[in-house]
């Protein structure tokens, strides 16, 4: 079926015979929404294998690590267990959540630059979390807190930057720039009206802290069941992330993925930010780099970028609690380093012509 007077994309269901498939003035393009190839089988448990090790050695490092550097021998047992794993395990989960986060909302968005923290996503839970520190709300509502926040953000994101009835992923990503300035502004407010003995620990948090992350259960829960929530949506993602229209033709109900895709993200973003604090860039660094190593395919970059987010913060976490040790540095702080270059590539690069 054509649409126009191009050469349509070829589209291949697995073993299927290829059959033709246009939407409009797009340009030509392979699609495919099913079977991996014998390649990939065999490239998918080596990369996870190999992030497993690197997992294992990061956490190693993070718990042998103190003020005068690796202290194994020296270190009291109740120090190693009770303190540096708790949050060492928070570390992984909080990366990993972010991103995980990141991964699906650079599908939503078809937008490689999508982020928690440069959409606003971030700002809106870290502004939710501050105004429910700020009524004296129990703890067990801080995520709750985020929750509400982070989903409005996204809403408000979605809400704003569509055009007519289209949402250009540009447009919308324009919007969750302007908008993070917003929430930035509403958190100075929020931490000008807060009582002066408290502000050291918000500006702490707020500039990305795990100094207080001591239970990693349900944030570690919280990452193996979205991972294996994203999983089963892998297919309905690879089709999504090529378009509307040929997910739709393909049978996927693309509305109810969207709203899938806004819960979860948002969940994982508010969990992240509810524990530790605004952390940046982690959802963009971690696709990128698995999708430069070949994990393009949803089902091998779903876990994969899971693992990676989790190893990365471990080790800005690490870093930032030895590097100027007694004092810490801010977590976020390090990983904003790391991935402010990296989004400014990545803007360059989708800035030039093909």
């Amino acid at each position: 079926m054509t649409t126009g007077g191009e050469k349509p994309p070829l589209l291949t269901t697995g073993g299927e015979t290829p059959r033709l498939l246009t939407t409009g003035g797009e340009t030509p393009r392979l699609l495919t929404t099913g079977g991996e190839t014998p390649r990939l089988r065999g490239e998918t448990p080596r990369l996870l294998g190999v992030l497993l090790l690197l997992a294992i050695a990061a956490l190693a490092l993070a718990l042998g690590s103190g003020a005068d550097g690796l202290d194994w021998g020296d270190v009291p047992t109740a120090v190693l267990w009770e303190l540096r794993l708790p949050r060492a395990l928070c570390a992984f989960a909080v990366g990993g959540l972010l991103a995980l986060a990141g991964t699906l909302m650079q599908v939503l968005l078809r937008n490689p630059l999508a982020d928690p923290y440069i959409l606003g996503i971030s700002g809106g839970a870290a502004c939710a979390t501050l105004l429910a520190l700020l009524l004296g709300l129990p703890a067990a509502w801080l995520t709750g807190s985020a929750f509400i926040g982070a989903l409005g953000a996204m809403l408000l994101v979605f809400a704003l930057g569509r055009v007519g009835s289209a949402a250009d992923g540009t447009q919308l990503l324009l919007t969750g720039v302007v908008l993070a300035a917003g929430w930035g502004a509403l958190v100075t407010l929020l931490l000008a009206l807060s009582p002066t003995a408290r502000l050291p620990g918000m500006l702490f948090w707020l500039m990305g802290d795990l100094s207080n992350a001591d239970t990693p259960g349900s944030p570690l829960l919280l990452l193996a069941g979205g991972t294996l929530t994203a999983l089963a949506l892998a297919r309905p993602l690879d089709l999504l992330l090529q378009g509307e229209i040929p997910a739709a033709t393909l049978g996927v109900s693309t509305g109810a993925l969207r709203q899938a895709i806004f819960l979860l993200a948002s969940l994982l973003t508010a969990t992240a930010v509810a524990i530790a604090g605004s952390i940046g860039f982690l959802g963009l660094v971690a696709p990128h780099l698995l999708r430069l190593l070949g994990a393009t395919d949803h089902r091998r970059l779903i876990p994969c970028a899971a693992l990676l987010g989790g190893i990365l913060l471990l080790l800005a976490d690490t870093l930032a609690r030895t590097l100027t040790a007694p004092r810490e540095l801010p977590v976020g702080v390090l990983t904003a380093l790391l991935g402010v270059p990296l989004f400014l590539y990545l803007l360059r690069r989708n800035a030039q012509p093909p």
